[in-house]
């Protein structure tokens, strides 16, 4: 029977603890138990994930070495092929192999081999005039869209599925016509949103479920004609809501600022869930007996530190991208009928596949990149069976014995995830920056490298300030001009410092009655990724004090939780409870 042991981080020098359930589930998995604590190791698996930071290069898969749109930055030493040309089988992955060095670090034989291998430019499949969309699957008509699943005539969003005809999006789902909403699904034009769901024709909503005709208003349940959560005829709702010019960019900053009082004073719920079982996170649906997970839906059961994860089962440290998988360890991008699948990106319907990279419908690799359809590989090199089960003991030790150290003195044997340092992608160009933002100086501090964008990219043809307030006013030449962003690249955000409107984004803000935007898209992503709760969790105890909830006497609730809601916050936090007889 193992105890919890306490252990301190080889990274960030912090104490973290190995539960007796931890030490249960590598054992299962036959893995050492991490050296990095839980955060770490999510920051570390994110440093590999560039969602979003696009470039143009040379496509080294033509004799023409036209350009191409791909997540690697043409400085990068790397041969990167068109996507079309990648899934063709006008190559061969095996050829690359390479035998087993016993007298270098596994990690370096490794990246030796990602630096000669052909990298798909994106990961974008069945793509129709969506060619600047990554991580993305079946999307159409779309643009500056990723982490998404059946789009069309979708544009500026970011992990998103089976949307149509909207902008500005994070984290929405089944949703149409709809513009700047965070957390919401099933709903239908609703603007400017949070934490909604099936609402139609609607603003400003924050934690409303079945509403029409709604606008500015919190915590309601199948209300309509409510406006500021004021019950209102359907007459007198329709002439205040046409007293508004939400066409205005200067009417929208004022609304978006009552809107914020409105929202601290309302109820929050200790956790966003839905048909949740002994578990602790955020943003979790249909869960079941899962810790410290944030942004999972639908049949996830027994895991822990998950994170943006749909059908998983019995895995640790899996996501962001996982999804219908088992025994899954380490992993990012990755599932569709994967087991036993350890310290892995964009690894799909594959069993026993560990440390690598692209590889599909595989068993029994480890050090691939690039791999269909293959067994028994190290490498990229094909083995016999035979060859393959006497070879892997032989590396897992030498890993041990002969360990990969970087450049702080972090020291990777086998059972540890790939070494940021090696990652192709600066801590600017990915994920890590979205979920644990860091100043260029902070991570240069940290070991990290960082890219600065270029200045004077862009000939601006108007300033933002110079834009019309009313989209009434602006001219159809609109996405003709390039834009200044507000934020002039001063605002440490991603920002670009200018900005086009392509012309299906100039109808879509026609149609749906929104005004301009006045910032790029790096700077209007970071400023909903700051409206989310931090992947953090917090023990707190339920702020409620009214007389009348069955569970608690007069006074304070004494029911404590686990939180995303940090001490000092100014929401008043409920537990379910107390919550659900305030709400429902």
């Amino acid at each position: 029977m193992y105890k919890s042991e306490n252990k301190i981080c080889q990274n960030c020098k912090q104490d973290f603890i190995i539960e007796p359930e931890d030490f249960n589930f590598y054992e299962k998995i036959k893995v050492p138990p991490p050296t990095f604590c839980p955060e770490c190791r999510t920051i570390r698996r994110l440093c590999w994930r560039n969602e979003m930071s696009l470039y143009k290069r040379k496509n080294d898969a033509s004799s023409h070495h036209e350009d191409i749109i791909t997540i690697y930055h043409p400085d990068e030493k790397l041969v990167v092929y068109d996507i079309k040309y990648w899934w063709s089988d006008s190559w061969d992955a095996v050829a690359y192999g390479k035998e087993y060095n016993f007298s270098k670090p596994f990690f370096e034989q490794w990246k030796e081999l990602r630096d000669i291998f052909p990298q798909q430019s994106l990961s974008n499949s069945k793509a129709v005039n969506s060619d600047y969309c990554n991580v993305a699957e079946d999307s159409k008509d779309s643009y500056m869209t990723s982490a998404c699943f059946i789009i069309e005539k979708t544009f500026y969003s970011n992990r998103v599925s089976e949307i149509k005809d909207s902008s500005d999006l994070y984290v929405v789902h089944r949703s149409e016509l709809c513009y700047d909403d965070i957390f919401c699904s099933d709903c239908y034009h609703v603007l400017y949103s949070l934490n909604c769901k099936n609402c139609v024709d609607s603003y400003f909503l924050y934690d409303c479920h079945g509403c029409i005709n709604c606008f500015g208003c919190t915590n309601l349940r199948n209300k309509s004609y409510c406006m500021w959560n004021e019950q209102l005829s359907k007459e007198e709702y329709a002439k205040r809501l046409a007293g508004l010019d939400l066409t205005s960019y200067s009417t929208i900053l004022r609304l978006h600022k009552k809107f914020k009082e409105f929202y601290l004073n309302a109820l929050h719920r200790f956790t966003n869930q839905i048909k949740v079982v002994n578990s602790t996170g955020d943003n979790l649906e249909g869960t079941k007996n899962c810790q410290n997970s944030f942004d999972t839906a639908g049949q996830v059961e027994d895991s822990k530190y998950l994170h943006w994860a749909l059908r998983i089962k019995d895995s640790y440290d899996a996501g962001p991208g996982v999804g219908i998988g088992e025994l899954m360890y380490e992993v990012f991008d990755g599932g569709l009928g994967s087991f036993r699948s350890l310290f892995t990106n964009v690894v799909y319907s594959s069993k026993n596949v560990e440390y690598s990279f692209y590889c599909f419908n595989c068993s029994n690799l480890f050090g691939c990149i690039g791999l269909r359809n293959k067994n028994y590989c190290i490498l990229n090199k094909q083995y016999s069976k035979e060859e393959y089960e006497k070879l892997l003991p032989k590396i897992i030790e030498h890993m041990n014995t002969m360990s990969y150290v970087d450049k702080k003195g972090l020291i990777y044997k086998y059972g540890e995830f790939f070494p940021s340092e090696l990652s192709t992608f600066c801590y600017n160009e990915t994920q890590a920056q979205d979920y644990f933002p860091l100043t260029k100086d902070e991570a240069l501090k940290r070991g990290y490298r960082w890219r600065d964008k270029k200045t004077n990219e862009y000939q601006i043809t108007i300033q933002a300030e110079d834009l019309p307030d009313s989209f009434k006013d602006v001219q159809e030449s609109i996405p003709k001009e390039i834009i200044s962003c507000l934020h002039n690249r001063e605002c440490g955000d991603r920002c670009s410092g200018a900005f086009r409107i392509t012309e299906d984004e100039f109808r879509l803000y026609k149609r749906i009655g929104v005004p301009i935007p006045r910032l790029c898209f790096g700077c209007r992503h970071d400023a909903r990724l700051k409206v989310r709760n931090p992947m953090k969790l917090w023990h707190r105890s339920c702020m409620c004090d009214k007389e009348n909830h069955a569970n608690h006497a007069a006074g304070n609730c004494e029911v404590e939780f686990e939180t995303s809601y940090a001490p000092g916050r100014p929401e008043v936090i409920y537990c379910e409870k107390c919550y659900q007889q305030e709400v429902y």
